[in-house]
Protein backbone atom coordinates (compact mmCIF):
# COMPACT_ATOMS: atom_id res chain seq x y z
CA UNK A 1 0.00 0.00 0.00
CA UNK A 2 1.12 3.47 -0.77
CA UNK A 3 2.60 5.53 2.35
CA UNK A 4 0.95 8.64 0.70
CA UNK A 5 -0.72 11.49 3.45
CA UNK A 6 -3.18 13.75 2.13
CA UNK A 7 -2.63 17.09 4.27
CA UNK A 8 -5.67 20.13 3.51
CA UNK A 9 -4.79 23.51 4.82
CA UNK A 10 -7.47 25.70 5.04
CA UNK A 11 -8.57 29.82 6.46
CA UNK A 12 -8.42 29.00 10.48
CA UNK A 13 -5.65 30.67 12.57
CA UNK A 14 -2.37 28.30 13.04
CA UNK A 15 -0.92 27.81 9.97
CA UNK A 16 2.29 27.17 11.30
CA UNK A 17 1.13 23.59 12.74
CA UNK A 18 0.80 22.57 9.06
CA UNK A 19 3.82 23.51 8.06
CA UNK A 20 5.43 21.44 11.27
CA UNK A 21 3.43 18.64 9.91
CA UNK A 22 4.21 18.57 6.74
CA UNK A 23 8.17 18.78 7.40
CA UNK A 24 7.92 15.90 9.48
CA UNK A 25 5.77 14.09 7.14
CA UNK A 26 8.87 14.52 4.98
CA UNK A 27 11.01 13.59 6.86
CA UNK A 28 9.75 9.78 7.02
CA UNK A 29 11.35 7.60 3.98
CA UNK A 30 8.66 6.41 1.68
CA UNK A 31 5.95 8.78 2.66
CA UNK A 32 4.38 10.66 -0.12
CA UNK A 33 3.11 13.97 1.09
CA UNK A 34 -0.18 15.32 -0.66
CA UNK A 35 -0.92 19.02 0.33
CA UNK A 36 -3.52 21.01 -0.56
CA UNK A 37 -3.58 24.83 0.42
CA UNK A 38 -7.21 26.41 0.15
CA UNK A 39 -7.60 30.25 -1.51
CA UNK A 40 -8.52 31.47 2.65
CA UNK A 41 -5.31 28.87 3.36
CA UNK A 42 -3.34 31.65 1.31
CA UNK A 43 -4.25 34.73 2.93
CA UNK A 44 -3.88 33.36 6.77
CA UNK A 45 -0.49 32.04 5.25
CA UNK A 46 0.33 35.76 4.55
CA UNK A 47 -0.71 36.91 7.85
CA UNK A 48 0.54 34.84 10.27
CA UNK A 49 3.92 33.58 8.54
CA UNK A 50 4.48 36.55 6.33
CA UNK A 51 4.73 33.64 3.08
CA UNK A 52 3.49 35.04 -0.39
CA UNK A 53 3.45 33.24 -3.81
CA UNK A 54 2.53 30.97 -5.39
CA UNK A 55 3.79 27.41 -6.36
CA UNK A 56 7.56 26.03 -5.45
CA UNK A 57 8.59 29.45 -4.16
CA UNK A 58 5.81 29.59 -2.06
CA UNK A 59 6.43 25.66 -0.66
CA UNK A 60 9.84 25.99 -0.08
CA UNK A 61 9.12 29.18 2.17
CA UNK A 62 6.38 27.51 4.36
CA UNK A 63 8.13 23.82 4.72
CA UNK A 64 12.00 24.17 3.65
CA UNK A 65 13.90 23.72 1.10
CA UNK A 66 14.66 19.88 1.86
CA UNK A 67 10.68 19.16 2.62
CA UNK A 68 9.49 20.68 -0.32
CA UNK A 69 11.15 18.28 -2.79
CA UNK A 70 8.91 15.52 -1.22
CA UNK A 71 5.99 16.92 -1.08
CA UNK A 72 3.81 17.27 -4.18
CA UNK A 73 1.31 20.44 -3.52
CA UNK A 74 -1.99 20.35 -5.72
CA UNK A 75 -4.16 23.33 -6.59
CA UNK A 76 -7.21 23.46 -4.53
CA UNK A 77 -9.21 23.76 -7.60
CA UNK A 78 -8.44 20.34 -9.41
CA UNK A 79 -10.67 17.74 -8.33
CA UNK A 80 -9.07 15.58 -10.75
CA UNK A 81 -6.21 15.09 -8.79
CA UNK A 82 -5.36 11.88 -7.33
CA UNK A 83 -6.08 12.22 -4.32
CA UNK A 84 -9.80 13.09 -5.44
CA UNK A 85 -10.31 9.27 -6.16
CA UNK A 86 -11.09 6.44 -3.77
CA UNK A 87 -8.96 4.25 -6.13
CA UNK A 88 -5.36 6.45 -4.84
CA UNK A 89 -4.54 4.85 -2.01
CA UNK A 90 -3.37 6.80 0.97
CA UNK A 91 -3.06 6.12 4.71
CA UNK A 92 -5.16 8.90 5.57
CA UNK A 93 -5.73 12.82 5.36
CA UNK A 94 -5.34 15.81 7.70
CA UNK A 95 -6.99 18.90 7.35
CA UNK A 96 -5.28 21.66 9.54
CA UNK A 97 -5.83 23.91 10.66
CA UNK A 98 -9.57 23.29 9.66
CA UNK A 99 -11.76 26.27 9.80
CA UNK A 100 -15.65 26.16 10.39
CA UNK A 101 -16.86 26.78 6.79
CA UNK A 102 -14.75 23.70 6.16
CA UNK A 103 -16.09 21.66 8.80
CA UNK A 104 -19.99 22.02 7.64
CA UNK A 105 -18.93 21.25 3.89
CA UNK A 106 -18.08 18.10 5.02
CA UNK A 107 -20.70 17.73 7.28
CA UNK A 108 -23.31 18.25 4.68
CA UNK A 109 -21.34 16.20 1.69
CA UNK A 110 -20.41 19.31 -0.29
CA UNK A 111 -17.35 18.99 -1.99
CA UNK A 112 -16.65 22.83 -3.79
CA UNK A 113 -13.00 22.07 -4.01
CA UNK A 114 -9.73 19.50 -3.53
CA UNK A 115 -9.66 19.33 0.17
CA UNK A 116 -13.50 18.87 0.52
CA UNK A 117 -13.50 16.08 -2.29
CA UNK A 118 -10.06 14.49 -0.69
CA UNK A 119 -12.08 13.99 2.44
CA UNK A 120 -15.00 12.90 1.20
CA UNK A 121 -13.21 9.87 -0.57
CA UNK A 122 -11.55 9.61 2.95
CA UNK A 123 -14.32 9.02 4.85
CA UNK A 124 -15.78 6.65 1.89
CA UNK A 125 -12.92 4.59 1.94
CA UNK A 126 -12.91 4.29 5.66
CA UNK A 127 -9.50 5.64 5.77
CA UNK A 128 -8.18 7.76 8.64
CA UNK A 129 -9.65 11.29 8.57
CA UNK A 130 -8.60 13.97 10.94
CA UNK A 131 -9.85 17.29 11.22
CA UNK A 132 -7.47 20.19 13.63
CA UNK A 133 -10.79 22.62 14.04
CA UNK A 134 -9.18 25.71 14.99
CA UNK A 135 -12.21 27.69 16.74
CA UNK A 136 -13.25 29.33 19.89
CA UNK A 137 -15.74 28.99 21.59
CA UNK A 138 -18.15 27.20 20.01
CA UNK A 139 -21.78 27.41 18.75
CA UNK A 140 -24.26 24.42 18.63
CA UNK A 141 -23.93 23.84 15.20
CA UNK A 142 -20.13 23.43 15.31
CA UNK A 143 -21.16 21.25 17.78
CA UNK A 144 -23.46 19.42 15.76
CA UNK A 145 -21.24 19.45 12.71
CA UNK A 146 -18.54 17.78 14.42
CA UNK A 147 -21.11 15.26 15.88
CA UNK A 148 -22.24 14.45 12.17
CA UNK A 149 -18.64 14.09 11.14
CA UNK A 150 -17.46 11.89 13.94
CA UNK A 151 -20.68 9.48 13.31
CA UNK A 152 -19.42 9.21 9.75
CA UNK A 153 -15.69 8.21 10.72
CA UNK A 154 -13.77 11.24 11.21
CA UNK A 155 -11.63 12.06 14.10
CA UNK A 156 -12.18 15.62 15.62
CA UNK A 157 -8.89 16.60 16.32
CA UNK A 158 -9.09 20.39 18.10
CA UNK A 159 -6.09 22.35 18.42
CA UNK A 160 -5.65 21.92 22.12
CA UNK A 161 -2.43 22.61 23.52
CA UNK A 162 -1.02 20.18 26.67
CA UNK A 163 0.73 21.89 29.11
CA UNK A 164 2.16 18.56 30.85
CA UNK A 165 5.76 18.26 29.33
CA UNK A 166 6.29 22.22 30.82
CA UNK A 167 6.78 23.85 27.20
CA UNK A 168 9.40 26.87 27.20
CA UNK A 169 8.74 27.76 23.38
CA UNK A 170 5.61 28.24 21.05
CA UNK A 171 7.89 25.35 18.77
CA UNK A 172 7.63 22.64 21.87
CA UNK A 173 4.03 23.33 22.18
CA UNK A 174 3.13 22.36 18.36
CA UNK A 175 5.69 19.82 18.09
CA UNK A 176 3.19 18.11 21.07
CA UNK A 177 0.09 18.59 19.19
CA UNK A 178 1.84 17.38 15.54
CA UNK A 179 2.93 14.43 17.57
CA UNK A 180 -0.35 13.38 18.34
CA UNK A 181 -1.84 13.67 14.64
CA UNK A 182 1.11 11.41 13.99
CA UNK A 183 -0.17 8.95 16.37
CA UNK A 184 -3.43 8.67 14.92
CA UNK A 185 -2.07 8.20 11.37
CA UNK A 186 0.50 5.46 13.28
CA UNK A 187 3.79 7.59 11.49
CA UNK A 188 6.85 6.85 13.37
CA UNK A 189 8.37 10.18 14.57
CA UNK A 190 10.58 11.26 17.66
CA UNK A 191 8.61 14.62 18.61
CA UNK A 192 6.86 15.69 21.93
CA UNK A 193 7.56 13.85 25.44
CA UNK A 194 5.21 11.21 26.30
CA UNK A 195 2.73 11.28 29.06
CA UNK A 196 4.66 8.84 31.86
CA UNK A 197 2.37 9.43 35.17
CA UNK A 198 2.44 12.14 37.86
CA UNK A 199 6.17 12.87 38.15
CA UNK A 200 7.23 14.08 34.59
CA UNK A 201 10.44 12.81 33.17
CA UNK A 202 13.42 14.78 33.40
CA UNK A 203 13.97 17.61 30.38
CA UNK A 204 16.70 17.52 28.45
CA UNK A 205 18.73 20.59 28.40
Amino acid sequence: MSRAVVVGVTGASGIVIAARLVRTLAQVDGTEVHLVISKHGRLTMVEEMGIEGSGDTMLRAFVGEQAAARVRLHPVDDVAAPIASGSFPTLGMVIVPCSANTLGCLASGVTANLIHRAADVTLKERRPLLLAFRETPLHAVHLENMLRLARAGATIFPVAPAFYHRPRTLDEVIDQYVARLLDHLQMPHTLGIRWSGLSPAPRPD
